[in-house]
């Protein structure tokens, strides 16, 4: 499912225009990205938990000339699923 598929499954589903269920989809990405950013947890019970995982430094090896490198510090971002969701998915 694609962006505008999911705005049209929002659309029909909560009997808004497609319009107002894009800014609505937008809305809340952009504020998943802005707590994320400021280093906040967001928490959909039922649903599951977006937040950022700090990754180490680490070595890794260029696969074309073998040379080792150092792979540097970074943050993800995770998403882990919450048990509504995955009774939902397990049925």
């Amino acid at each position: 499912m694609n962006k505008t598929e999911l705005v049209n499954s929002i659309a029909s589903k909560s009997g808004l225009s497609k319009k107002n269920s894009e800014a609505a989809l937008n809305a809340f990405i952009s504020s998943v990205e802005d707590a994320l950013k400021g280093g906040d947890k967001v928490v959909l019970v039922g649903f599951g938990t977006f937040e950022v995982r700090q990754r180490a430094a680490r070595k890794g090896r260029n696969p074309q000339t073998k040379q080792e490198i150092t792979i540097p510090a970074s943050k993800a971002p995770v998403f882990k699923a919450g048990k509504g969701l995955k009774e939902i998915i397990n049925k």
